[in-house]
């Protein structure tokens, strides 16, 4: 699986502080560290933490650049906070994210294409997010077919299919496990499918074995990615042992340290 390091976003007090000081060492740890637990690509959200969203994602994407070239996932609503980190993270990027809605795509697909981007698309338009898996797999449909009417490849485009908190809506992680198997049907080559992990265990009591269980599940039905905290390492160590119980790894009796490095 292709874990996401979810850690720098100014959501997080220490974030919004390093962006605000301009203090780059926080940020650069923080992806260190979160590449050193497993993550192949980090996250990058300015969040609330400045009145300047664009100069914010410059200066936090050169920061992180100053210590590793790994993929970015430019996360932001704004399409000029997108492209100023797109410009500044180089090819292999991801958007995140772009509404199947027709007016977002249009901005962010030729995006895509332009910077050599990969798209996360979110199971939700003008309607919100749909009730069940089959609402959700006709947005999904709509994004590939809007993409490769745009010349962006259906392997280049990451289906969300929008966890909610399951303490607020229970039958939802049922709903996206369903989506995730049904999106490999929609193209070929098929889109990759995408999660936020964190967002079905938010308000719960339980958070970690709730996190962990559920990432267990989405492998098992076929999810190619999640935007997660790598740095929870018994989470990690359950999608790595999953890994190998569904031939997506060579087993070795050093597994865990093996995919560590």
């Amino acid at each position: 699986m292709y874990a996401i390091g979810e850690r720098i976003n100014g959501m997080f007090k220490a974030v919004a502080a390093a962006i605000q000081e301009k203090n780059p060492e926080p940020i650069q740890e923080l992806a260190k560290t979160q590449l050193a637990a497993g993550a192949q690509a980090l996250d990058v959200n300015v969040g609330p933490a400045t009145a300047d969203p664009l100069a914010a994602m410059g200066w936090l994407v050169k920061a992180i650049r100053e210590v590793t070239d790994a993929p970015l996932a430019i996360d932001t609503t704004k399409p000029e906070v997108m492209r100023r980190g797109l410009e500044m993270a180089g090819p292999g990027s991801i958007i995140n994210s772009s509404k199947g809605q027709q007016d977002q795509l249009d901005i962010f697909i030729p995006m895509a294409v332009e910077h050599q981007a990969s798209l996360i698309a979110l199971t939700i338009d003008e309607n919100g997010i749909p009730r069940d898996a089959n609402g959700r797999g006709e947005i999904a449909l709509r994004v590939v077919a809007a993409a490769m009417e745009k010349g962006l490849s259906p392997d280049r485009v990451m289906i969300d299919a929008v966890i909610l908190p399951v303490n607020v809506t229970q039958p939802t992680p049922g709903h996206v496990l369903e989506t995730i198997r049904n999106v490999k049907l929609l193209s070929d080559p098929p889109p990759k499918t995408v999660l936020g992990l964190s967002n079905v265990s938010q308000g719960t009591t339980q958070r970690a074995i709730i996190n962990r269980t559920y990432l267990v599940m989405c492998l098992a039905a076929g999810l190619d990615a999640a935007i997660l905290d790598v740095t929870e390492s018994e989470m990690m160590d359950a999608m790595i042992a999953a890994e190998v119980l569904l031939n997506h790894a060579v087993y070795c009796d050093d597994f865990l340290k093996a995919y560590r490095s």
